[in-house]
C-alpha cells in the first residue's frame, strides 16, 4: 500500500480537479499547497494507522480542520470539500484493494480495509466540518464586532473618513439619512435582524442597545419597526443625516429613560412624539418641586379622591372655562364636575389664570401626577 501512494496522490488529485468543480483551477499558491497537502497527509496516515494502529499523532488533525477554515474563507461551500473526499475515498479504495489482493490479502481482511477507508473518510469530513463551522462562528463574530464599532462611531461623531473606512470594511451603505433606536435588549445582533434591512447595533454596556435604522420615513418601514418591537418598550430619536446620529440617539436615549419611568410606553415610542415630556425630565428633580408646590395639596387627599381631582384638574387645563367639556371629559355630571373645579380651587388655590394652568399641566406631567393611559 505505502509503494503505491505517490501513484495513488496524483490520481486522487486528477479525479478531484476532474469531477468537482470547485477544485478545477491550476494547483498553485496556498490553494495548490493545500490541496497537495490535504491529500499527502491523508493518505500517509491512513497507511500508517493500519501499520501501527493507535501511534499516530493529533497533529494531522489541525491539517483537516484548517482546510474547512479554508473553504469557509475561500467562500466555497463545505459541501464541495466533503464530495472530493468522497470521491478520493473512492479511487483510493480502489488502489488499496488491488494492493492489498496482490499482497494476498484474505476477503475478511478486504473487508475490514473497506470498513476502515470509509470511517477514515468520514473522520475527517467531521473534522473538516468542525473547522468550517468554527471559522464561520469566528468571522459572525468579528463582524458583528466591526458593526458594534460602527455604531458607536456614528453616535458619538467620529470624522466621517473613518465612518466611511469601516462601513466599507463591513459591508454597510452609509445612508443619505438614518435615525437611533435604543432598545432594552442586550442581543444586538438579534435586534437588528428583527428590525429588517441594512439595521446594525451594538450594546451600550448598561443593558441598552443602540441600533441604526437608514431611511426610516420610507414606506412601510415604520410598520415594520412597530411590529418587531411589538410589546416591548423602545425608542426612535428623529430622521437625521447619517453624520448627526448623535443627536437621533440622545433623543431616543432620553425617550427611552421616561419610558422606563412608566410615563410613555410601551412599544416603540417616536422622541418626536413627546417632546414636551422630553424637555420637562431633562431636569426630573425641578419638575417634582414644581409638583410639589403646586399639587402638594392633592396629597393630602385620600387615594381615590386624589385620582378623581387629578383627573378633573387634567380635564380643566384642557379645556379652561369649560366645565360642561370638562364634565364630558371624565364622564360625570356637569354638576358634579363643578364641584370638583371648587374643591380644587380651595386646595390649590388660582386655577384659571393662563400663566397658573400653566404650571398645573407642567406639574401633570411629573412622575408623581402622570397619567400614561391618558
Amino acid at each position: 500500500m505505502r509503494q503505491a501512494l505517490p501513484e495513488l496522490g496524483d490520481e486522487v488529485i486528477a479525479g478531484i480537479r476532474e469531477s468537482v468543480p470547485e477544485y478545477a483551477q491550476p494547483l498553485e499558491g496556498r490553494f495548490g499547497e493545500a490541496v497537495r497537502t490535504g491529500v499527502g497527509v491523508a493518505l500517509r496516515r491512513f497507511v500508517d494507522d493500519v501499520e501501527r494502529p493507535g501511534q499516530d499523532s493529533e497533529g494531522w488533525r489541525t491539517v483537516y480542520e484548517n482546510l474547512g477554515r479554508g473553504e469557509y474563507r475561500q467562500g466555497r461551500t463545505l459541501e464541495a470539500l466533503l464530495a472530493a473526499y468522497r470521491l478520493g475515498a473512492r479511487i483510493s479504495w480502489r488502489r488499496i484493494a488491488d494492493a492489498a489482493t496482490a499482497a494476498g490479502a484474505e476477503p475478511a481482511e478486504l473487508a475490514a480495509l473497506a470498513e476502515a477507508t470509509f470511517a477514515y473518510i468520514d473522520e475527517l469530513s467531521s473534522l473538516s466540518a468542525e473547522g468550517y463551522s468554527a471559522e464561520r462562528a469566528e468571522s459572525v463574530g468579528e463582524r458583528q464586532r466591526q458593526r458594534e464599532e460602527l455604531v458607536r462611531m456614528l453616535i458619538e461623531g467620529a470624522s466621517p473618513e473613518a465612518i466611511s473606512v469601516l462601513a466599507h470594511e463591513v459591508g454597510w451603505q452609509l445612508p443619505a439619512s438614518a435615525a437611533a433606536l435604543v432598545a432594552a435588549d442586550t442581543a444586538p445582533g438579534a435586534l437588528a435582524t428583527r428590525l429588517g434591512h441594512g439595521v446594525i447595533a451594538a450594546g451600550l454596556g448598561d443593558g441598552a442597545t443602540c441600533a441604526i435604522v437608514p431611511d426610516p420615513g420610507s414606506p412601510g418601514r415604520n410598520a415594520s419597526l412597530v411590529a418587531a418591537i411589538g410589546d416591548s418598550v423602545a425608542a426612535i430619536g428623529p430622521e437625521v443625516p447619517a453624520t448627526d446620529l448623535g443627536v437621533s440617539f440622545a433623543r431616543a436615549r432620553l425617550a427611552l429613560e421616561v419610558a422606563d419611568e412608566g410615563l410613555l410606553g410601551p412599544g416603540l415610542i417616536a422622541s418626536s412624539d413627546h417632546l414636551p415630556s422630553l424637555i420637562l425630565h431633562r431636569d426630573p428633580a425641578l419638575l417634582s418641586e414644581l409638583a410639589r408646590a403646586r399639587l402638594g395639596p392633592l396629597l393630602g387627599e385620600t387615594e381615590q379622591s386624589k385620582v378623581r381631582l387629578v383627573e378633573t384638574l387634567r380635564a380643566w387645563v384642557d379645556h379652561p372655562g369649560r366645565p360642561t367639556e370638562v364634565a364630558r371629559t371624565v364622564h360625570v355630571h356637569p354638576q358634579t364636575a363643578r364641584y370638583r373645579l371648587r374643591r380644587l380651587r380651595e386646595l390649590l388655590g388660582e386655577i384659571d389664570d393662563p400663566g397658573a394652568r400653566f404650571e398645573l399641566g407642567l406639574a401633570l406631567r411629573s412622575r408623581e401626577f402622570s397619567d400614561p393611559g391618558a
